[in-house]
């Protein structure tokens, strides 16, 4: 079967379907860098069906964060959203997502994350129990302690450090 996080990634570097163990040569790097952007979008998908609704906002929201935090353009950002959602609706559970960011992401970075989370949840101006249990579960299996996860809502919802 064909990878279609390569096959995502080939489109937009122009670059023609090669074996695999081909194109992780080439730059496992890279690779694994956008196996890492997949699997954070997926969690942000995750995030913003856990109340059963998928607005506009929070799609447009996902983009933005998308565009912004790993330098895409509209069309790759779209496509990342498609392909995560693929990924996220074959997927048994978050341990593959929340695993390769675990591992890959500073506290930095992962308290960045939940920032943005927060900002998904917000967006609509109600927070639902369903959304708020899960971004607490995807903080959980990121290894974010609460005090970092209640210092991205705080920054989430422009509030100023005391």
């Amino acid at each position: 079967m064909t990878d279609p996080i390569r096959m995502f990634f080939q489109r937009q570097m122009g670059l023609r379907p090669r074996p695999a163990d081909a194109v992780s040569a080439r730059d496992p790097e890279a690779d694994e860098r956008r196996r890492l952007h997949v699997a954070a979008c997926a969690l942000l998908l995750e995030l913003a069906h856990a109340d059963e609704e998928f607005t506009d906002e929070e799609r447009t929201h996902i983009e933005a964060v998308m565009r912004r935090h790993f330098d895409l353009d509209e069309d790759t950002a779209q496509e990342l959203i498609a392909l995560a959602q693929l990924e996220r609706s074959e997927a048994i559970d978050l341990y593959q997502f929340t695993r390769q960011v675990r591992e890959q992401y500073d506290l930095g970075q992962k308290t960045l994350l939940a920032e943005i989370m927060w900002g998904i949840v917000m967006n609509d101006g109600v927070i639902a129990q369903s959304e708020a249990h899960m971004l607490r579960k995807i903080a959980n299996l990121l290894d974010l302690k609460p005090g970092y996860l209640s210092e991205a809502r705080r920054r989430a919802g422009g509030e100023s450090a005391s």
